[in-house]
């Protein structure tokens, strides 16, 4: 008799999901609406007559950002507090999920946009009618996103239709925005499905079939090495963090290479952690709440794959490498214990004191590896649920960004500006780079007590060759506890829009005279 303990399901089900988004002039057949609604001055035209802000007010709306009420009717009418307005992209965004929440039970929406663009006080280069339309969608179908592939009753109301209501100069803009809208909330619901999913049904053999069944279908190139492979290029950093596992590791390797690219395209290396759970090893984790959560550590692989999906349909002209690093983190007689020394590819060794360092371990091959391709790229970025420390300055609403270059860091920030995945950079500071010295290896796989997110960014520069290179620690914002206007509860995807617009907009660095 053969038990079945991890049943086959479809592990990426947000790209079996299809909403029609369409640019109208009115908002006729939705069963919901919204009005936005700031705090002060006029109600928007076309409400009830009865309706004035003392009425309002004793309902319990003040106009408050994020506020919502529902008017009974057919549409539902959802009034939604913008507070002072909406001004900016993420401002829209944020609107539009509040909408969509309170409109749980309606699968078909309709948001008039025109009084956004037509507001005072308006930066008509922040709200464009395209950035408008793409943000509206992002809202939206963000918001609706729920993980329930494992449960035999869903109860969510898939969002089968959204109309935004534009004037008609808008709407070949707005239709741009719309698709841009829709290929990044896919994007980061791929990245969203990763991350839930049980590590039982997604190990690292198993996430490599996965990228290797769809990637090519987004244009990408896949290659899989397998443990064997994985010895014969001296990648002590994965194989030693899967040293105590039964399950294989997986190094993927992603391509893409736009049309018509020739030795002067830009070139983008992209390195995610993917730890598909980690237990600790043999310095293992209480078993709280945040442990149970480990499934969620490989989210940095599952941000690189999933912006890489989005590339050619964003148009992105840079060629891009993705490096997945796979494995699990657990606790046998064969793990790796405290005091072992691992050999990354290159030749660097390295002193294990704490076996729940593991992600710049098996990082750090990657980095290597990204140094060594026959054309070099301009720069690499890594991402990472790298750091408790990350959490502890930051929180869980922006991730810890260091970079060894500043058009790098520019051009990160610019992207997280404009997914409002929100980072702040940290001083790379050499002098902490002592605590990782070791007596009897090159380095040690961690520091002090003190500046964690620094000792791990500093770690890991210890192997990019020089090159610009930056680093994003998204483990505070890795998961949502509760839903959160358009990040759902679990995996938050953080990180795979805004990779995918990084990549989309970047520009090599300008390279030093020594390097020219």
């Amino acid at each position: 008799m053969t038990v079945v303990i991890d049943p086959a399901f479809d592990p990426a089900p947000s790209l079996s999901r299809e909403v029609a988004i369409t640019v109208a002039t009115d908002a006729a057949g939705a069963g919901a609406v919204a009005v936005f609604v700031a705090a002060e001055g006029d109600l928007p035209a076309g409400l009830p007559t009865e309706l004035n802000r003392d009425a309002l007010a004793a309902a319990g709306f003040t106009g408050k950002k994020g506020q919502t009420l529902a008017l009974p009717g057919s549409p539902l009418t959802v009034l939604v507090g913008t507070g002072k307005g909406v001004s900016t992209v993420a401002q829209l965004r944020d609107a539009v999920a509040s909408f969509t929440r309170a409109a749980r039970e309606s699968a078909s929406l309709a948001v008039d946009l025109r009084a956004v663009l037509s507001a005072d006080g308006v930066d008509v280069a922040e709200l464009t009618a395209e950035l408008v339309a793409q943000a509206a969608t992002e809202g939206a179908v963000l918001s609706r996103y729920r993980f329930e592939a494992l449960k035999t009753d869903a109860k969510t109301v898939q969002l089968e239709k959204l109309a935004l209501v534009l004037a008609d100069e808008d709407a070949e803009a707005a239709e741009i925005g719309v698709e841009r809208g829709l290929i990044l909330a896919r994007t980061a619901s791929l990245a969203r499905d990763l991350g839930n999913t049980p590590p039982r049904h997604l190990s690292a053999a198993k996430f490599a079939d996965l990228v290797s069944a769809i990637g090519p279908d987004f244009g990408l190139e896949v290659e899989v090495f397998d443990r064997q492979q994985l010895i014969d290029l001296g990648c002590g950093g994965l194989l030693g963090v899967n040293a105590g596992s039964i399950e294989e590791p997986r190094m993927i390797k992603l391509r893409y290479v736009p049309e018509g690219s020739d030795d002067e395209t830009p070139h983008l290396a992209l390195v995610g952690k993917g730890i598909m759970y980690d237990s600790g090893g043999i310095s293992l984790k209480p078993s709280n709440a945040m442990h149970a959560a480990m499934k969620l550590d490989m989210m940095g692989a599952a941000a690189v794959f999933s912006s890489m999906t989005s590339l050619r349909e964003l148009g992105a002209t840079t060629a891009v490498t993705g490096w997945l690093m796979c494995t699990d983190n657990m606790p046998s007689g064969s793990a790796t214990k405290l005091g072992d020394v691992l050999t990354i590819r290159g030749g660097t060794t390295v002193e294990v004191k704490n076996t729940d360092a593991e992600g710049r371990l098996v990082m750090a091959d990657a980095l290597v590896l990204a140094t060594e391709e026959e054309r070099r790229p301009d720069a690499i970025v890594d991402i990472a649920t790298l750091t408790g420390a990350a959490m502890m300055a930051l929180g869980t609403k922006t991730a810890a960004m260091l970079a060894n270059n500043d058009e790098v860091a520019e051009q990160l920030q610019a992207a997280a500006d404009l997914t409002d995945e929100n980072t702040w950079r940290m001083p790379l500071d050499h002098r902490y780079r002592d605590q990782l010295k070791s007596d009897v290896a090159d380095l040690s796989n961690i520091g002090g007590q003190y500046a964690g997110v620094i000792l791990a960014a500093l770690f890991l520069n210890e192997f990019v060759d020089g090159l610009p290179w930056g680093h994003l620690d998204i483990a505070g914002t890795m998961q949502a506890e509760s839903d959160d206007l358009w990040r759902s509860t679990g995996s938050t995807g953080f990180g795979a829009r805004l990779l995918a617009e990084f990549a989309t907009a970047f520009e090599a660095p300008a390279k030093d005279a020594d390097e020219s």
